[in-house]
């Protein structure tokens, strides 16, 4: 349903931009919806076509931050959705509270979608503790930890990506310049390669527990591996299993059915 309103709305304003938040199933678990597989690929023929820019999360990596980071074993829908809004919430911050960049959409997301298909952002955020814990984070600790794939909200390493934090942009020079003398992010060789930093100031209406926070959009090479690619190979075994019993169903109306090897696609008509 919400794929199908998501084409109508880019179909009714095609000059809007449009960003999604999709959460895509647990990888690791069977669900007990059997239409899943048919309904992650289908959404994703849309998000593809239809929106400008989609932030990705999975609930395999949901639930391992919650059970690794916030020491939760069996999370809620509740504590699930609590990340995700953090998420969501510090997206929006600079175009909520605007400074001296990134206040509108446009500007925010362009340096990180290359072209138009490949609008598919990784999403990560740092720190990310239990309520009763308090760390003391700095500038170059957050963006390190952002570039780990056990603070990533998908299930894959990141290489590259696009900070949100709250300090001096003198820390934050400081921090870059350590990050690209140790080499720990890697670029595509026919593009620009940039780590763009936009800070942000707090809201005043929630209380936060550590000095600096932060966020990282990716736009990764490596979402298309799991997040893509694993329901095309479900579809092909699926469409294999099924050509061979239409195959085998043809054999049986032939007098040599008995001799029917399923490895043999062509068989005697006889």
């Amino acid at each position: 349903m919400g794929s199908y309103i998501l084409e109508h709305l880019s179909d009714r304003f095609p000059k809007k931009l449009v960003q999604t938040y999709s959460v895509f199933p647990n990888l690791d678990e069977i669900s007990d919806v059997v239409v899943q597989p048919y309904n992650s690929l289908l959404t994703l023929k849309r998000l593809t076509e239809s929106a400008d820019c989609v932030m990705v999360l999975d609930n395999t990596a949901l639930n391992r931050i919650a059970s690794d980071r916030l020491h939760i074993q069996n999370p809620s829908f509740a504590q699930i959705n609590t990340l995700v809004s953090t998420i969501m919430s510090a997206s929006t911050a600079t175009l909520r509270y605007p400074s001296y960049m990134n206040n509108d959409l446009i500007s925010l997301v362009a340096p990180l979608i290359p072209t138009p298909r490949l609008h598919f952002l990784m999403t990560g955020y740092t720190p990310l503790t239990a309520d009763h814990e308090q760390n003391t984070t700095t500038v170059l600790d957050v963006m390190q930890r952002l570039l780990q794939p056990k603070n990533m909200m998908v299930s894959l390493s990141p290489d590259r990506g696009n900070q949100h934090c709250y300090i001096s942009i003198l820390n934050i020079i400081q921090s870059l310049q350590r990050i690209r003398e140790r080499k720990l992010a890697s670029f595509i060789p026919w593009g620009p390669a940039s780590i763009q930093v936009a800070l942000s100031r707090r809201s005043p209406y929630v209380t936060a527990s550590h000095k600096v926070s932060g966020l990282l959009l990716a736009n990764h090479t490596n979402i298309s591996s799991p997040m893509f690619q694993d329901s095309l190979e479900e579809f092909d075994n699926s469409r294999s299993v099924v050509e061979d019993l239409v195959r085998e169903y043809q054999a049986a109306a032939t007098p040599d059915y008995v001799h029917w090897n399923p490895g043999i696609t062509s068989y005697s008509n006889q």
